[in-house]
């Protein structure tokens, strides 16, 4: 298992971002959370196997229709105490 956490920034916040990013997650069978950054980010952490992480990360460089994503940035992390399901936060 392998785990990554991304920030995403541009217009990210309010246009459904976060509950795209979970359908998409849940779809690829990664687990983790996406969250609101007080800088206007998005903060998506998630695990699973590394070739869905990987499109996960091609699907955030747009995100949903409404987002416009001009920053993302792609930190590897321990995948210890992964949890069991896909979070909005």
């Amino acid at each position: 298992m392998k785990a990554a956490r991304f920030v995403v920034g541009g217009k990210v916040q309010g246009v459904f971002f976060r509950a795209s990013t979970r359908e998409q997650a849940m779809a690829l069978k990664l687990t983790g959370h996406a969250r609101n950054l007080v800088d206007g980010s998005v903060e998506v952490v998630v695990y699973g196997d590394e070739a869905a992480i990987d499109r996960l990360e091609t699907w955030l460089r747009d995100g949903p229709d409404a987002a416009e994503v001009d920053q993302l940035y792609r930190e590897e992390i321990g995948a210890h105490d992964a949890p069991s399901e896909f979070l909005v936060r």
